[in-house]
């Protein structure tokens, strides 16, 4: 028998392998650096194999454009590492995305200027309030493992979004999740509450990769493969019973809807947004739903896109439900920290709209049901970044988050420019016109009405116009009540002033001049098989 060599591209995989080795080699660091320069090096590290992996990106795109003859030409793709990976256009979009986001979200782990620690416990096994936690942080310990953590997570988030088979899905589905896991329960302050958010972040998601296995072995038993491409072709050659078909589709969707926070999935949201350090929530929030948002589409769209009369109108319900439970939630949140999970719960419910949209048959140029997307998550993650870091600056008098609203009425007079960028981050969250958003919001609603469903438009309109009200009572808190008392703000470095600065600057780039990223995105928004 022959056996055939087993094939690996290690330069289109420069980009995953760049934050890999910064992964590793962060574990190194931690077990034989001294504790005093550990920190620098590992957010070196951390940095460096962030945006290194984005030049290596940047440089496998720019040569796959060119031709042998130096040519321009259309970027294809191809499929790598024995058919495990898929790196195609679509791949390149959410690999610099999530090497964008996850290093402006690494930067904020980093920040202890203001209290002069970083925002994770001092001993995370040591028991709260007891006499070891007050001896590791009399010793002013850290845990600098939070870097390498995020870079695992990261590189899992990475191979999840461009797997080409369901088991390579799955392996990476549970890279990317144990260490957000870890770091949910990392907190510095209200310990309890953090082990508590990841507690319950643990065993749902314990379940929901469960459920996700589950309906792997379904559809194997209907195609007799994991790999995509296969699925795709027995929905119209298998002769097995269709039941098989649509419970390993339900079962997979449910493993994937968790992970955006769809309704009925989303109880973990609110809990573990809340009770994360707040640099670890920003981090979830937009590249747990790019890593996620990416799956979803490559297996609805690629594996089971000829069996999308049965999942659409669900998807649809699904978007609705999760739309009214996210903006209605949120009117009524007095926390900051729980009222952006609402929120995020609604921004997954608008993102759903797309999916259940147009993906193939749209006029050349437009955006179709991926490319909006895309842009959508872009113009989000551009918001929710900083919108976090923020909350980490303003602090009541034990020296604590004020994520109370109550804390951050007249904000507006005493630091004009901070209430202004955040105002500027929220409006966005809205659709307001002239923001990111607005535009991000425009692509998800035009996707879904060139897909016929022009009902769920007009409904996910009437939501955002809802959810505007949310935002804007934030807003007139800041700028038109009367300063708090107890509030003062922290001295942040730079390690929180350029991801809120960038935040801002993205946020109305693209509201005022989106024409530059949705050509790029209509070149590279349809998946190879």
């Amino acid at each position: 028998m022959n056996i055939a060599d087993p094939t690996f591209e290690w330069f289109a995989l420069s980009p995953v392998l760049a934050v890999l080795a910064a992964a590793c080699l962060g574990v190194l660091a931690e077990a034989f650096l001294p504790q005093k320069p550990r920190y620098y090096a590992q957010l070196a590290l951390a940095e460096i194999g962030l945006l290194g992996g984005f030049a290596l990106l940047v440089w496998n795109w720019s040569a796959a454009a060119v031709s042998a003859s130096g040519a321009p030409q259309a970027v294809t793709g191809a499929k790598l590492a024995m058919g495990a990976l898929v790196f195609d256009p679509p791949s390149y979009l959410f690999w610099g995305a999530l090497l964008v986001f996850g290093a402006l979200a690494v930067a904020v782990f980093g920040e202890r200027a203001m209290t002069g620690a970083t925002a994770f416990a001092a001993s995370v096994s040591a028991i709260p309030g007891s006499q070891a936690e007050a001896d590791a942080i009399a010793a002013k310990r850290e845990h600098t493992e939070v870097f390498p953590l995020a870079l695992f997570s990261l590189t899992g988030m990475m191979v999840f979004g461009s797997a080409g088979d369901l088991l390579t899905m799955f392996v990476a589905l549970e890279v990317m999740s144990l260490p957000l896991y870890l770091l949910s329960g990392m907190g510095r302050r209200r310990r309890l509450f953090s082990q508590e958010a990841a507690l319950k972040y643990f065993l749902l998601g314990s379940f929901a990769s469960a459920f996700f296995l589950f309906g792997m072995a379904l559809l194997y038993g209907y195609s007799g493969s994991f790999d995509f491409a296969v699925i795709d072709t027995s929905l119209a050659t298998s002769e097995m019973n269709r039941g098989i078909l649509l419970a390993g589709l339900g079962l997979m969707a449910v493993g994937l809807l968790f992970k955006m926070g769809v309704v009925p999935f989303q109880s973990w949201v609110p809990d573990v947004y809340a009770g994360a350090p707040t640099p670890v929530t920003g981090f979830m929030a937009i590249c747990t739903k790019l890593a996620a948002a990416a799956g979803l589409a490559r297996v609805f769209f690629v594996a089971l896109g000829g069996e999308r009369w049965s999942w659409q109108p669900v998807f649809a319900v699904l978007a609705i439900a999760t739309m009214a439970v996210g903006v209605i939630l949120a009117l009524s949140q007095t926390d900051l920290k729980r009222l952006l999970a609402y929120s995020a719960i609604s921004h997954a419910g608008f993102l759903l709209t797309a999916v259940v949209g147009a993906y193939q048959f749209v006029p050349e140029g437009q955006l179709n049901s991926l490319g909006a997307i895309f842009y959508y998550l872009v113009a989000y993650g551009f918001a929710t970044i900083p919108a976090f870091a923020i909350i980490t600056t303003l602090r009541d008098t034990s020296g604590g988050e004020a994520t109370d609203l109550a804390k951050w009425s007249g904000l507006g007079k005493s630091n004009p420019l901070l209430a202004g960028i955040f105002s500027l981050l929220l409006l966005s969250f809205a659709g307001i016109p002239l923001t990111a958003g607005f535009i991000g919001k425009w692509a998800v609603f035009a996707a879904a009405w060139q897909g016929g469903f022009w009902w769920l438009a007009i409904t996910g309109i009437g939501f955002s116009l809802v959810a505007a009200y949310v935002y804007i009572k934030v807003i007139v808190a800041m700028f038109f009540g009367e300063p708090a008392e107890g509030v003062q703000l922290g001295q942040a470095s730079m390690l929180t002033w350029l991801p809120i600065s960038l935040g801002a600057i993205g946020t109305l780039w693209l509201g005022l001049f989106p024409a530059q990223l949705m050509d790029l995105i209509a070149q590279a928004q349809v998946f190879v098989k």
